[in-house]
């Protein structure tokens, strides 16, 4: 197999690809069906034919171009972004009894279309995303819970009953909703008889940036979307507060209550280039943790 064929394969399917064939030579076998094999395929390439080296030029010019042009971005917008990552978060249901749960909204810039309709229902994408939800690291879903997979508009939505929940629209924003009551490695959950505890925020925090993180370079690995904005907040009663894990040791069964105000769940909101989310998670987590923090103990 030579060089160029390795590499077409190494693309296929992963990066947009521009092919120029030279005509009027004569091939060896292999070098036929290689071009068969790529001619063959009509998703996610351009092809055009060439006779000579000037010709070629014009034609690699062009075709740069009009991708260019095809594949366009707007501007980037941060006050837009923001919003759109606030908006993304669920209108909260108001004294709720069950346990607290963290939303965490990520919406990616410059705007633009990530995923085609049919990509976005693509069997080998939700698999892909219930696999990673199920056994990567860190896990968002239980092995003990069904999935129920639909389309909401222009959006895929993955989620557990009474547990996680995962959706992806076209333009590659995401939401997570993690439920608090998941227990960490030593068996407790995230929050108390009165309070959400924390460390477990900030925990579930950088669970969602990261399943973000990968998430995002599954479905854009060319990175087109280069900057996000984060949007987080906590739907719980309105008498929970917010303790530390050693102020919900020391005394477990007891705490204060907060009194219910009627106004918007604690939010909290920052924006970052995209490569944050891998490099400095554990700053972005607390980032978005301090302000729900200072709100619930308001």
């Amino acid at each position: 197999m030579s060089p160029t064929h390795e590499e077409y394969l190494e693309a296929k399917g992963r990066k947009p690809i521009l092919m120029f064939v030279q005509q009027e030579v004569e091939r060896e076998d292999d070098q036929t069906k290689f071009i068969s094999e790529a001619s063959a395929w009509q998703e996610g390439h351009f092809r055009a034919g060439f006779k000579t080296a000037d010709e070629l030029r014009d034609l690699v010019t062009r075709a740069v171009h009009d991708y260019q042009l095809a594949n366009a971005a707007g501007p980037l917008d941060n006050a837009v972004l923001s919003t759109t990552a606030l908006g993304l978060l669920p209108k909260a249901q108001r004294n709720s009894q069950g346990a607290p749960s963290l939303w965490v909204s990520i919406a990616g810039g410059p705007q633009q279309r990530i995923l085609r309709p049919a990509e976005l229902e693509s069997a080998d994408l939700t698999e892909a995303i219930h696999q990673q939800a199920l056994f990567g690291v860190p896990k968002l879903f239980s092995s003990s819970k069904g999935l129920k997979v639909s389309i909401d508009g222009a959006a895929l939505l993955l989620e557990q009953e009474r547990g996680a929940s995962i959706r992806l629209e076209e333009n590659g924003s995401i939401l997570l909703g993690l439920r608090m009551d998941r227990e960490d490695a030593s068996g407790r959950n995230g929050f108390g008889a009165f309070a959400v505890i924390e460390e477990n925020v900030l925990r579930e925090l950088g669970s969602a940036l990261a399943f973000a993180a990968w998430l995002l370079d599954k479905i854009d690995p060319t990175q087109r979307i280069t900057h996000v904005a984060l949007a987080a907040s906590i739907e719980a009663s309105d008498y929970m507060g917010w303790r530390t894990q050693a102020e919900q040791d020391a005394s477990p069964n007891s705490g204060t209550m907060r009194m219910g105000s009627g106004q918007q769940p604690p939010t909290s909101f920052t924006d970052r280039p995209r490569a944050a989310l891998r490099f400095q998670a554990a700053e972005l987590a607390e980032d978005l943790m301090v302000p729900l923090r200072r709100q619930m103990k308001a």
